[in-house]
């Protein structure tokens, strides 16, 4: 699938309240239990909540850009696609991989289909779990970030949008665990 220049749906309320840049401000420091949250998983039909994935197993929390189911970030486009084709290798060793984007319902189904996904695709519209984590903000969406918790949801790892380092490598994040 190509990154489309369709922009029609881009100007939407949360392009909006995310216009203004606003650079990645989270403190979290290695070793600290991360936010709790829970967000409806378009993949599964079901909620997820951080904290059921605590004492079970580690967990990847990749935050990405998708401005609407037309227009993806050309930033996170690949990191979306490199997820998807390693989502086995995580699962392999224990860990679930949870992408969580800031589209809403309809757009995130057809994400869903058309990048035929395999792992959980968490729906973030208002962008409150964005804002809890402090990855920050540019041009109508928050920016990407990953966050690798282990089997107690504390950090082990994070990696915040830089215009030099947009997605941590696949490589980077599979070696945290």
């Amino acid at each position: 699938m190509a990154i489309s220049t369709n922009f029609s749906g881009l100007l939407n309320e949360r392009f909006l309240h995310n216009f203004i840049p606003r650079p990645a401000t989270n403190t979290l420091r290695l070793a600290e239990v991360t936010p709790d949250f829970q967000l409806p998983d378009i993949t599964n039909r079901t909620l997820v909540k951080l904290s059921n994935y605590k004492g079970k197993q580690p967990v990847l929390l990749a935050f990405t850009r998708i401005f609407t189911e037309n227009q993806y970030c050309p930033f996170c486009f690949p990191h979306i696609k490199a997820l998807n084709e390693n989502y086995e290798q995580f699962r392999n060793r224990g860990i679930e991989v949870l992408m969580i984007t800031s589209t809403d319902e309809r757009q995130s189904q057809i994400v869903l289909k058309d990048l035929h996904l395999k792992m959980p695709l968490l729906y973030d519209p208002s962008c409150r779990v964005f804002r809890t984590y402090d990855v920050g903000q540019a041009l109508g969406a928050p920016l990407p970030a990953q966050f690798v918790l282990d089997k107690e949801g504390k950090l082990r790892y994070k990696h915040l949008f830089s215009f030099l380092n947009h997605n941590a490598e696949i490589e980077t994040l599979l070696a945290q665990y």
